[in-house]
């Protein structure tokens, strides 16, 4: 690393069972669920390794290679595919590491900007020394671990994802979660009833290509397109999700075929909308995943099921990866005067929606599909 050059830092976390062999090797790895830290890297920029065991701090460490998959398979035997190499010669180590990470607001999980990597490295060098950090809050949202998701606002961070003027915008932290949670960098993510195009800048974001249509792009990103006929190859889609209309109940635009001016009340609602997953599971590559985001109905005092209704025909085309309750926080009828209605009248508002997530089944898989028979036991 030249005098003076700026360069960002990272931060890769062992065991101390994993400890000697990460120095033996000089090879730094971790899982896919933090492997797009480790795909940032580039050669030459600083890396610190924290036993999260001990609390130590190790550095400072180059990066001798850029971040990758598998450079050593058989390292770990196997279950930390995400690497780096790495150099240096003198490095040190300090205690209470996560202390000293916590002054800086960040994590072992996320990058270290310039000045706090340098000023990481002095501390290691000479732990008495005052040292000063700027503090750097993570601009990005919590990565979902249960089947209950709760969201404060519809975008987050410095750069706005999709329009809050956009009727019916979606939440574009639900599309973080499942872009980290099913994609790598570099993978591509179709949204074909793309609205105000939240997953289009997420995706720019977090490094993925984004495939962005719409029956009426509100922008020139989003491209022209019905979602019962994509213009893309078969199985050539990483990831697919889509926040469908759920009824006649917003006047998205006048476009001829608009799936948003039927009524979910009908059987022609669900009928188009499958030829959409039809569209959807033609183009997805096996084994990937679809993410569809979809409300129940009640409209003069008449509730329509609508996820089980959309659940039901996704079923027929892909297997079940887990269903997520999505809180709702920004529908216009989050209000006083709404929630005072619904208590005088003996209703209730709509809140939550849900996230079916659904896998396109490997080929493999599909032929090995048997009949589940159930055993009845005796009482």
């Amino acid at each position: 690393m030249s005098a003076g050059k700026q360069v960002t830092g990272y931060v890769l976390a062992c065991t101390s069972t994993t400890e000697k062999e990460c120095l033996d090797r000089m090879l730094f790895g971790t899982n896919k669920l933090y492997g797009d830290n480790v795909l940032k890297i580039r050669k030459g920029e600083l890396v610190f390794l924290i036993n999260i065991n001990s609390d130590k701090l190790f550095g400072p460490f180059t990066a001798d290679s850029d971040g990758e998959k598998n450079i050593v398979p058989e390292a770990w035997k196997g279950r930390y595919p995400y690497q780096v190499k790495v150099a240096g010669d003198n490095f040190g180590s300090i205690r209470n590491a996560r202390k000293v990470l916590k002054q800086i607001s960040s994590t072992w999980r996320e990058p270290i900007s310039p000045d706090n990597a340098a000023a990481l490295v002095e501390h290691i060098k000479n732990p008495k020394s005052k040292v000063v950090f700027r503090n750097e809050q993570d601009d990005k949202p919590r990565r979902e671990s249960t089947t209950l998701w709760d969201y404060p606002k519809q975008s987050y961070g410095k750069t706005p994802k999709g329009s809050n003027k956009y009727a019916g915008v979606t939440p574009a932290f639900i599309i973080y979660n499942m872009v980290r949670r099913y994609t790598d960098p570099g993978d591509l993510v179709l949204d074909p009833m793309s609205g105000s195009g939240t997953t289009l800048d997420v995706c720019k974001e977090e490094g993925r290509r984004c495939a962005a249509f719409d029956i009426a792009p509100p922008r020139p990103e989003v491209l022209q397109s019905d979602a019962r006929k994509i213009p893309l190859a078969d199985s050539s889609v990483d990831m697919v999700f889509i926040d469908s209309p759920y009824g006649d109940n917003i006047d998205y635009n006048d476009q001829a075929g608009n799936i948003g001016r039927l009524s979910a009340e009908t059987d022609e609602f669900y009928d188009e909308l499958e030829k959409v997953m039809v569209e959807c599971h033609r183009v997805l590559k096996p084994g990937k995943v679809i993410g569809w985001l979809i409300g129940d109905q009640w409209v003069k005092k008449k509730f329509t099921p609508v996820g089980f209704n959309v659940y039901d025909r996704l079923c027929r085309h892909f297997e079940t990866v887990d269903i997520i309750c999505v809180a709702r926080r920004g529908q216009t009828s989050n209000t006083g005067i709404w929630h005072n209605r619904a208590l005088r009248f003996n209703f209730y508002l709509r809140g939550f929606k849900y996230l079916f997530i659904m896998r396109k089944t490997l080929p493999e898989k599909a032929a090995k599909r048997k009949k589940v028979s159930w055993k009845q036991y005796q009482r």
